[in-house]
């Protein structure tokens, strides 16, 4: 990531504070002038944003901070342990309105100023959803994990917000109370469900897995027309460490060859990678002809 990228993710990651800060409280504000636990159970949540607002804004800065002596490939990988532990607190506040939630069933009752509580919620819901589109387009855009997973809740948090209103309409219409604690046992499903999704994708990170097809393919398209000279690749190699993105392969040229050319190819491989991979950390191992090749191959384009 460039070092204006790093500078557009800290800066979200700041406003993210106040910004979960405000949401919260206009979602426990509508839930105060309504008794509704839908909207209580919406208000949880946004607790959830809050804190997960937090951890991203320290994580984050911690994970851009350059390689030294103990961490020599850098910290980017703090960004998955943020976005496994935003998970899990989306799993404990799905818990936490389950609980709230079946205290109601039996008691059901109407809302207070249903108007006024709905009109609050969502305002809440609009500031939201502008809010995660922005988080989710710049964390793809700087492959901040932290940051997307931060969007992608709050998206999940735009459907809740979005699910609630429709419910307790529908019981406001009907007469039927009991939508009120039904409609939060929904949403706390709907949460869980986010909550899954964000660990998995999360720990797919932790795990050191490889770049998306599409991406590869652009990577082995850079390396096949810009190896000229060598003989062959093979054994290509890709993993993610949150915004950055490792490299490495196998180039085979002729025994023949000097350092010199070899390494002159190595440089025109590693600008066309970053062409199309910007900020990639490449590792290009070289070997004389006659190796066998293994893993993944590459096809080089030969000179004209």
């Amino acid at each position: 990531m460039s070092d204006d990228g790093d500078l557009t993710v800290r800066k979200l990651a700041m406003w993210g504070i106040p910004l979960s800060l405000g949401v919260m409280g206009l979602k426990m504000a509508a839930w105060w002038v309504t008794g509704s636990v839908a909207l209580l159970s919406d208000g949880l949540e946004s607790t959830v944003n809050v804190v997960a607002a937090f951890l991203a804004f320290f994580v984050i800065r911690y994970a851009q901070k350059p390689a030294d002596h103990d961490h020599p490939f850098g910290h980017h990988k703090a960004e998955y342990l943020s976005a496994v532990t935003e998970g899990v607190l989306i799993v404990v506040a799905a818990l936490l309105i389950v609980n709230e939630a079946i205290g109601y069933l039996s008691e059901p009752r109407m809302l207070d100023a249903p108007v006024l509580g709905l009109a609050i919620n969502f305002a809440a819901g609009i500031i939201n959803a502008v809010w995660a589109r922005l988080l989710i387009r710049a964390g793809r855009k700087h492959r901040s994990a932290a940051l997307a997973a931060d969007g992608q809740h709050i998206m999940s948090d735009v459907v809740t917000s979005i699910g609630v209103l429709a419910g307790l309409l529908l019981a406001l219409a009907t007469g039927y109370a009991i939508f009120d604690p039904v409609l939060a046992i929904l949403v706390a499903v709907n949460i869980l469900y986010q909550g899954w999704k964000v660990i998995s994708q999360s720990i797919g990170g932790l795990m050191d897995q490889a770049v998306e097809p599409q991406e590869e393919e652009a990577i082995k398209q850079a390396i096949a027309t810009h190896a000229a000279g060598s003989i062959g690749v093979h054994d290509l190699k890709t993993r993610r460490a949150g915004t950055v993105t490792f490299i490495d392969f196998h180039m085979v040229v002729p025994g023949t060859m000097s350092v010199r050319q070899a390494h002159d190819i190595c440089d025109r491989l590693e600008d066309a990678i970053r062409t199309v991979h910007e900020g990639a950390k490449i590792a290009i191992h070289v070997e004389p002809e006659g190796e066998k090749a293994h893993g993944i191959r590459v096809k080089v384009v030969k000179e004209a």
